[in-house]
């Protein structure tokens, strides 16, 4: 995400009713892990975060349901859903109006590695992908998404200052409701070398950036498979196996990259194959 700074959005109550309003008088801080921008409502889990020059109100609503308007030109995402995320089926409905720049997508963290993923839905009117890498398509729930990669550096992230790696999933139709299968797009992206880590968070995100809009969503979990919420902070881990001795790496293993110090040789009869310039790995 393009922040400059980020802020707490001033939590008047956490209720069926609450009301959060943020404006250019709340205090800037400079990190993005705050305790008191995210909480639990009515069995959900909400997150609300904005930078200094954003205005505009975030409604938490019964149930799964939340109400955004904003407006100015800094970023802000807000959204409900659950911590720790994971396999899922996520359902949502609603209304979305962006006017600019604007995102409505399943938003996520891992950490080991940190990455920050999106599975959008619809944009505004700047596609999300300039400047990633393209990967290959994921086919989920009736339609196709474009896989993409791009690296943050130096950027804010729940672990703080940070650089990592972002995944995307954006769908080549634009929908605003239905069904996001997580489980698939994890699958997609383990599939053209993205490594999973372990899940955080994971809501229905709107996201506005110099924009202006409104949005009202209702997210719910499916009982189709995968639906079940990851029950511990662990959840599912996916990690690149241990090189084996002898200088070589086995199949799936990680073997280049910026960064990476390890073994650069594959196993017969794997070779290195490039994803991004963080990661490269033996296929």
């Amino acid at each position: 995400m393009a922040y400059k700074s980020l802020l707490f959005l001033a939590l008047i109550a956490v209720t069926a009713t609450a009301l959060d309003v943020f404006d250019n008088s709340t205090e800037v801080i400079g990190k993005r892990s705050i305790p008191n921008g995210e909480g639990t409502n009515n069995g959900y889990f909400y997150s609300v975060y904005s930078d200094t020059t954003v205005t505009g109100t975030y409604t938490n609503g019964p149930g799964g349901e939340y109400t955004l308007t904003w407006g100015g030109s800094g970023d802000v995402v807000v959204g409900k859903g659950w911590n720790p995320g994971g396999p899922m089926s996520v359902e949502y409905s609603g209304t979305y109006s962006p006017n600019g720049n604007s995102y409505l997508s399943v938003y996520g963290w891992m950490t080991s590695p940190l990455v920050e993923y999106y599975i959008t839905d619809s944009f505004g009117d700047y596609n999300p992908s300039t400047g990633g890498t393209h990967l290959g398509t994921c086919t989920s729930d009736g339609g196709v998404y474009d896989i993409y990669t791009q690296t943050r550096t130096n950027a804010p992230s729940i672990q703080g200052t940070a650089t990592f790696q972002q995944y995307w999933s954006i769908r080549q139709t634009h929908r605003v409701g239905g069904t996001v299968t997580t489980g698939n797009h994890y699958s997609c992206w383990e599939s053209v070398g993205l490594p999973l880590g372990t899940f955080n968070y994971i809501i229905l995100a709107t996201e506005g950036y110099s924009s202006s809009g409104t949005s009202t969503i209702t997210v719910g979990q499916g009982t189709g498979t995968g639906s079940s919420a990851p029950s511990g902070p662990s959840s599912t881990t996916t990690t690149p196996p241990t090189a084996p001795t002898g200088g070589t790496v086995a199949q799936w293993g990680q073997c280049g990259g910026i960064g990476y110090s390890g073994p650069t040789t594959c196993a017969s009869p794997y070779t290195c194959t490039v994803a991004n310039a963080y990661y490269s790995q033996c296929l």
